[in-house]
């Protein structure tokens, strides 16, 4: 139960439902993002890794799954990509930073009661 520590509350209602769909929109356009990007640069190892990074954190974000730890480490990841020197495109460093940006906040917010962490993290109520 070390895990609950790193939550402060599981909301449900509407803010529950704001972080679900935070969740939903960070996640699916991470998975997007990853796997489009892990078909074009297959041979290349280092991208390659960045972008199964980016789909497996979106797969876990979308499921709301270790919520706080995957948010800090896609937050590294997208600040590695929007810092990286060796990029073609420095247009597309800004999405890269409004990932950073949305993935921490996600990451102190945490998963709201619509999560697998709420299943496996929340509070429990016992009735004696």
């Amino acid at each position: 139960m070390c895990l609950q520590r790193l939550f402060s509350t599981f909301p449900d209602g509407w803010p529950g439902l704001g972080l679900l769909l935070l969740r939903l929109g960070i996640g699916i356009a991470l998975i997007w993002l990853g796997l489009s990007g892990f078909w074009e640069t297959l041979g290349e190892t280092s991208t390659t890794v960045r972008n199964l990074v980016a789909a497996a954190g979106g797969i876990l974000l979308v499921a709301g799954l270790w919520t706080p730890l995957i948010g800090i480490l896609l937050a590294v990841d997208q600040l590695w990509i929007a810092l990286s020197l060796y990029r073609s495109q420095r247009e597309e460093q800004w999405i890269h930073v409004l990932f950073v940006v949305l993935t921490v906040g996600v990451a102190m917010l945490g998963p709201g009661a619509w999560s697998i962490d709420a299943r496996l993290f929340g509070r429990k109520r016992f009735d004696i």
